[in-house]
């Protein structure tokens, strides 16, 4: 009796898992069963990667705005307060671009917040 090799379909299933780790280190990258494993595990990684990266964004925003407000002369929390009780809607991405691009605008923003809550 002859050994069945297992078709075509096989070999692309196969070599479709090793072409997405090229570059992985040691026989990560050639051994199928190995690759199979690192390759889901790269899934999660990516996949928690990409709510890390939103996370990491706002920190970055939040520290930005802060140290535009404390030039102006307010603080981060007092800043936000304020936009939100004269009901200005920027959100920090925005705010944080204004305060690097456009110091005075940023300035215009934070005297009409602190206008409208008599601060």
């Amino acid at each position: 009796m002859a050994r069945v090799k297992r078709g075509f379909k096989a070999r692309r299933r196969r070599n479709r898992v090793l072409k997405q780790v090229e570059g992985f280190w040691g026989g990560r990258k050639n051994r199928y069963r190995q690759a199979v494993e690192v390759l889901r595990k790269s899934w999660v990684y990516a996949y928690v990667g990409r709510k890390h990266k939103k996370r990491d964004f706002r920190a970055l925003w939040i520290t930005r705005i802060n140290a535009a407000a404390r030039t102006v002369g307010i603080s981060y929390s007092k800043l936000i307060h304020s936009l939100k009780q004269a009901e200005i809607a920027i959100d920090r991405k925005i705010l944080s671009d204004l305060a690097i691009a456009d110091p005075a605008a940023f300035k215009a923003i934070v005297d009409s917040a602190a206008a409208a809550t008599g601060g």
